[in-house]
């Protein structure tokens, strides 16, 4: 069985900040007429950069972000200025983790597309972030190396190029705002179905059941591919949607959003460790953004791998199984909602049986998707579950869905 990513050291997994942003948006919303220093302190620590498909045009105002739209969520590797975590710096700064996240035109639905590591995709001409060079374009190339050969800029414009998708904002992180994030929260509830301890990520959860995460041991469980499901990195994703389903669960409770003092240290994490492309840096934007998505209910909040397969020129690499790669891409461009069908849970993560039933989702926990009536048409009419679309083989998750990891 391939081990994607099998390198010397193991490589950074790193969970998806949307709720991280919406988050720090609600401190804007709310703090306008409450806490306009700490505002400004928050504005002035955020670090930006240029991306080519940077919206032009005013700001939006303090409303909801109008229409659907895109964010591209990048996880770096890099050891640079991480106080040990992960081992020594070693010049690397890879993508490892690259999420896109649309939302529909009318808000009533979201998807968080996890494109793994490993898969081979074109690269188009980049400029060199160190030197202003233009770098020739590649036929071929892992996806983990666009950061270091362009920027995020360079991975933005090879994401658009692989799905045909605008993006419209982009931010990264590295991992040690995971750390800091997973505390801000005060720890992300996990279960996994039996002890997992690798030394190589650094996890030791001693016992099957439930866990409170944080610190570097939220990090651990995100890195880990040895401890869970098959052992490979596509493995690994489950891991992550584990992690993210329980991570938004935990943002949207009221212990959470209720406590201002926690939206504030959790917006002063994600401004401290995030570089945003220019106009997603703005406050109004990202307050905008929140106004959006907010409410959201949980079962329409998606999480899906990209559809891939093992490359047949390397056993450690991956490509896009066309048909399904094309549908998901072709169904965000044109903003349709879809769900995902009865067998979608990826190996490497099952259904929690301590789990309550959802009160948001018909569905049971292994058979993610929207409950009888899916997103409105756009005039308010809710669109029936029939008529929904199912895109095959898509393998993933709702927010809704209590899953637990699967130890190996």
């Amino acid at each position: 069985m391939a081990r994607h990513g099998r390198l010397p050291r193991s490589r950074p997994v790193l969970v998806v900040l949307t709720s991280v942003l919406i988050v720090a948006a609600v401190v804007v919303v709310s703090g306008v007429t409450v806490v306009g220093v700490a505002l400004t302190k928050l504005h002035s620590s955020i670090k930006t950069v240029a991306i080519e498909s940077d919206i032009e045009g005013p700001p939006p105002d303090i409303g909801a972000m109008p229409g659907g739209f895109t964010i591209l969520l990048v996880g770096s590797d890099t050891r640079l200025d991480q106080g040990g975590l992960g081992g020594p710096d070693d010049g690397d700064n890879l993508n490892d983790v690259n999420i896109l996240l649309h939302v529909s035109h009318d808000h009533t639905s979201a998807v968080a597309v996890s494109l793994p590591r490993d898969l081979i995709v074109p690269v188009p001409q980049c400029t060199s972030p160190t030197t202003g060079s233009k770098l020739s374009a590649l036929s071929a190339a892992p996806i983990n190396t666009t950061l270091y050969r362009g920027g995020l800029s360079c991975v933005v414009d090879t994401v658009t190029a692989l799905t045909g998708i605008d993006i419209q904002f982009a931010g990264l992180i590295t991992f040690r705002g995971v750390v800091e994030l997973s505390n801000a929260v005060g720890g992300v509830p996990v279960c996994t179905t039996a002890p997992i301890v690798d030394r190589r990520s650094g996890l030791d959860l001693p016992t099957a059941g439930e866990h409170m995460l944080q610190g570097e041991q939220a990090l651990a469980f995100l890195r880990t591919r040895h401890g869970v499901g098959d052992g490979s990195d596509l493995g690994r994703i489950s891991s992550q949607q584990v992690f993210l389903s329980s991570l938004v669960r935990t943002l949207r409770s009221s212990d959470t959003l209720g406590d201002l003092r926690t939206v504030y240290e959790i917006a002063t994490v994600a401004t401290r460790n995030m570089v945003l492309s220019q106009n997603f840096s703005r406050l109004d934007t990202l307050a905008a953004i929140a106004l959006a998505i907010k409410d959201i209910p949980l079962d329409r909040v998606v999480f899906v791998q990209y559809p891939v397969a093992n490359a047949p020129f390397d056993v450690n690499r991956v490509v896009p199984i066309s048909s399904a790669a094309r549908a998901l891409d072709q169904h965000i461009v044109d903003d349709e909602p879809f769900v995902l069908g009865p067998d979608s849970l990826r190996a490497g993560a099952v259904p929690d049986p301590d789990a309550p039933p959802s009160p948001t989702s018909s569905a049971p926990a292994s058979t993610p998707g929207p409950s009888e009536t899916g997103p409105d048409d756009g005039t308010g009419t809710p669109v029936p579950s029939s008529t929904i679309d199912t895109i095959p083989g898509l393998k993933g998750q709702t927010a809704a869905d209590r899953t637990c990891s699967e130890a190996n």
